[in-house]
């Protein structure tokens, strides 16, 4: 599958076969991690942790994890760009396994003591943030398909619920340039499903704010900006983000994050 159809076909895997992943498909991911383009900064560590043993794993709001053998594990420096950097990076690995056939599952929480930090150490600055289990998905279970209707996970705001124009006074239309990118960025995943980005589209520039709804609300936007910077590459644009010297308008609660351009 290319990697439009990725974006709109990839979801959350929480049950596996427990076969684990072959060493082709093991240093495929790895050369992924190696290849991301991160164009934010930050500092973060993706790695690949093998157990020899399937188990499950049971974090607080994702429901039960089975039969996983291999996870990536991730530490995330304490600022935004890190976690913007992060959410933008790995999404590209999440797509190129769900391409492989293979399924992943983002989870944040906590994990001191746990197995996935055993025999780690983490640059300065770095702690496990992250971890998200990797492999053949196994049918879903009663579990996972009742923690997916608790989190609503395919339900998603409408286009007009988060993209705007003319200093967030007026929604934004469907024929607007950016519209494909911005309805694969609406279809990206979040924590709780919470959606956290809105757009504000002013000319030629894209500007990308946040509510603040979570811990997770930055990371979720690096998540829905990587939607949306693919879709462009695939859409022949190449652009560039940068940061305005002051917010380009403020509404309610809502956090500029950064800006983006089309260069052609």
């Amino acid at each position: 599958m290319d990697i439009l159809e990725a974006m709109r076909t990839r979801r959350s895997v929480r049950s596996f076969d427990g076969a684990g992943l072959a060493p082709g498909q093991m240093a495929e991911l790895e050369n992924a991690v190696k290849d991301v383009y991160n164009p934010f900064g930050g500092n973060y560590t993706i790695r690949l942790k093998h157990f020899d043993k399937a188990g499950d794993y049971k974090p607080s709001t994702y429901g039960m994890i089975k039969n996983a053998t291999d996870y990536f594990t991730i530490g995330i420096g304490e600022d935004e760009e890190s976690a913007l950097a992060v959410g933008f990076s790995f999404e590209q690995v999440v797509l190129k396994a769900w391409q492989m056939g293979l399924g992943t599952c983002w989870i944040a929480a906590t994990f001191k003591g746990s197995a996935f930090e055993q025999g780690e150490l983490w640059p300065d600055g770095e702690k496990l943030r992250i971890i998200s289990p990797v492999g053949r998905p196994a049918r879903k279970s009663l579990m996972e398909n009742i923690a997916r209707m608790t989190l609503g996970s395919n339900n998603r705001k409408a286009f007009k619920e988060l993209f705007f124009t003319d200093g967030f006074a007026r929604s934004l239309t469907q024929e607007n340039t950016y519209a494909d990118a911005l309805n694969m960025l609406r279809l990206a995943p979040s924590s709780t499903n919470s959606q956290p980005w809105r757009v504000l589209v002013e000319n030629d520039r894209v500007h990308f704010y946040y509510v603040p709804k979570s811990p997770a609300s930055v990371l979720d936007c690096g998540i829905g900006m990587c939607h949306f910077y693919l879709t462009e590459r695939c859409n022949g644009h190449d652009g560039t983000f940068y940061k305005e010297s002051e917010s380009p308008a403020r509404k309610d609660n809502w956090r500029y994050l950064i800006s983006y351009k089309r260069n052609d």
